[in-house]
């Protein structure tokens, strides 16, 4: 499975988990950290952890496996690494505080 394709099971997730403002980022050739970044928001510590755990669980299912996580105990800034793929869930502060969606402005949003 190809990065664009688990970012779209990633989006299902966090549509299924009430995600807000989703973003599908195609960062080939842009990056050579990750092929895609899925970047969402949720409303606090125990709707990004739902968000993330469901990821995790519908990736899976599809031989996606995870390589490394940060930040699920803080939960405003959850990092999952599938690899290629790179899945961002923040809270709406470190969200306008990082701001990713503006860092790689570049990328074409492929919802």
């Amino acid at each position: 499975m190809n990065a664009l394709e688990a970012a779209k099971i990633a989006q299902e997730a966090l549509e299924d988990k009430l995600g807000q403002d989703i973003k599908v980022l195609d960062l080939k050739g842009l990056s050579n950290i990750a092929d895609c970044f899925v970047i969402a928001s949720g409303n606090n510590v125990n709707h990004l952890r739902a968000m993330a755990d469901e990821i995790v669980q519908k990736l899976f299912k599809e031989g996606v496996k995870l390589h490394h996580s940060e930040g699920y105990s803080g939960a405003t800034w959850i990092l999952l690494d599938f690899g290629s793929l790179l899945v961002h869930l923040f809270n709406k502060e470190q969200r306008d505080f990082y701001g990713l969606d503006h860092v790689w402005s570049d990328a074409q949003d492929v919802k």
